[in-house]
């Protein structure tokens, strides 16, 4: 089966994929409650791990399909199956045959499709009604519920409803709250918290060995920055990411007295391709509208009431700037624009 494409590109290496990854960071509550369930005989049928992106959410799901599918076999108190077990090596090749995993992959022409097509998750209903082939439990990765329209949704609901005996869902999402409640409802929910600056920071030293391009003088910096993701601090150390980032939170931090100079300058380091700048920048003005309207940060020109409004006009330009590459210096000076509207008595 082909896989997704990596997390970043050739400038760093590859990462290791979700299923490759036998070293999981963080997250020790949600580990010790299927742990606990498991020893108890009452492993939920369907765990729903929803978070942040780029925080370990596939990677904890990849860790619990290796513990069920070895039968347990972990220390105790713990999920960590040895490597060389052979269900450990059957997941990370994707060859178990009793674990089923959907996801979008490329196609025949190369092309990542936007969604995880309905008869890839029509074949899951096939795939618990038979016996599991090493008679034990079957289990079904989804990577990620996000990336399933409605009518692949409710394909899956229905064996949700009626799941069969030793039969486990590992369902990843980004946003638990826009899936359907009657999904929410099957499911037992846990919830992934951002990791803290020093699991970030661990989470790249291991990469590193995968990674060679990583620059180990940016990790502090680029966990500092991440908001908890592994992905974020990989997006900010590529190209003019971590720059962008800082030059831009000046900018906000100024309004809504701008320099037009300055936001010349930014725009000019958008342009063209430059790694995760594009990123970065975008991220940064929505994590300030975030906690601006969240209370976490809060400056005396700021007035909240606006503030919902222009983020989702940030993420409609951006995903416009994007799709179909129009100028970024542009894109700078309209969202800029858009914040000082807001900020306006």
């Amino acid at each position: 089966m082909k896989d997704a494409p990596p997390l970043e590109g050739d400038r760093f290496g590859t990462a290791p994929a979700p299923r490759e990854s036998t070293h999981l960071v963080g997250h020790e509550e949600a580990q010790a409650m299927v742990r606990t369930a498991w020893d108890a005989g009452r492993l939920p049928h369907a765990l729903l791990i929803g978070g942040a992106e780029g925080i370990g959410k596939a990677t904890l799901a990849y860790a619990i399909a290796r513990f069920v599918l070895s039968g347990g076999a972990a220390p105790a108190h713990s999920l960590a199956v040895d490597p060389t077990h052979p269900a450990a090596r059957q997941v990370a090749a994707l060859s178990h045959p009793d674990l089923m995993v959907l996801r979008r992959t490329p196609n025949d022409t190369g092309k990542l499709p936007s969604m995880i097509p309905a008869e890839q998750v029509r074949r899951v209903r096939s795939f618990f009604g038979s016996t599991a082939a090493l008679g034990g439990w079957r289990v079904c990765v989804v990577d990620t519920l996000d990336e399933m329209n409605a009518q692949g949704a409710n394909a899956l609901l229905k064996t949700l409803e009626e799941p069969p005996n030793r039969a486990l869902f590992l369902l990843v999402s980004h946003a638990p709250g826009r899936l359907l409640p009657t999904i929410r409802s099957r499911c037992r929910m846990v919830p992934l918290r951002a990791l803290a600056e020093g699991q970030v920071v661990e989470v790249l030293e291991g990469l590193s060995a995968h990674m060679p391009g990583l620059d180990r003088s940016r990790f502090t910096e680029a966990a500092e920055a991440s908001g908890g993701s592994v992905r974020e601090a990989l997006t900010l150390m590529e190209g003019d990411g971590l720059a962008v980032r800082n030059a831009t939170r000046v900018l906000l931090d100024a309004l809504p007295h701008v320099d037009p100079k300055s936001l010349h300058a930014l725009g000019e380091k958008l342009t063209g391709d430059r790694g995760g700048a594009f990123q970065s920048f975008v991220g940064t003005v929505e994590g300030w509208i975030s906690d601006h309207a969240t209370g976490r940060r809060q400056t005396a020109s700021v007035r909240l009431a606006r503030l919902p409004e222009v983020w989702e006009k940030v993420r409609r330009a951006a995903v416009d700037a994007d799709v179909y590459n129009l100028d970024r210096k542009t894109l700078v000076f309209r969202i800029f624009a858009s914040l000082n509207e807001a900020l306006r008595p």
